[in-house]
């Protein structure tokens, strides 16, 4: 013998049950108390409009003024996401400097030492390896600076144009005879 239950719909009726049956829209209407799962007071209080935000100002984002938010790129350490990986910035090698100028720090190879009235001179040679150059304190290659001019070596303080580089100069050593190591 098989039992059957016998089921009954109950109807309840009140605000929170309509808005049940109803839906989101529905609820809205039906108030802050019935929208927060709360059952309703004595009297449920009538649907508030929604307000919008205040209309932005004629001409504040416009050619004629300023706009209020402007937005400007703070590195703080980091890479220009709007600089391209393969060309980093401009290039030393395309300025066609004339003399010492047109060299770079990292080509000049020191080939002598001069000592003239108590100041010592550099005799460099460029990359290419016919022309000879000399090079008194403070004059400028095409990315840096000859910071002194000892009697066996040159010290260059070399512009740093890499935009990921935190180290904006760094200085470089060139010496007439290679330093043998110790071993």
């Amino acid at each position: 013998m098989r039992r059957h239950l016998l089921v009954r719909p109950v109807v309840v009726v009140g605000a929170l049950s309509l808005a049940c049956l109803a839906g989101p829209a529905s609820a809205a209407l039906a108030g802050p108390d019935v929208q927060a799962g709360k059952p309703a007071g004595k009297a449920a209080p009538a649907a508030q409009p929604v307000q919008k935000p205040p209309a932005a100002k004629p001409g504040a984002g416009q050619a004629g003024g300023a706009p209020e938010d402007s937005y400007s790129y703070r590195a703080e350490g980091r890479r220009d996401p709007f600089v391209s990986l393969l060309n980093r910035g401009t290039d030393v090698r395309q300025r066609k400097a004339e003399g010492v100028a047109g060299l770079l720090a990292a080509d000049a190879v020191l080939r002598g030492v001069l000592l003239n009235r108590g100041t010592y001179l550099a005799i460099v040679q460029g990359p290419d390896g016919k022309r000879q150059y000399i090079v008194h304190p403070n004059d400028r290659f095409a990315d840096g600076v000859v910071k002194a001019i000892s009697a066996d070596s040159m010290l260059i303080l070399q512009e740093v144009n890499d935009p990921l580089s935190l180290t904006k100069q760094r200085e470089i050593r060139k010496t007439l005879r290679a330093v043998e190591e110790v071993k």
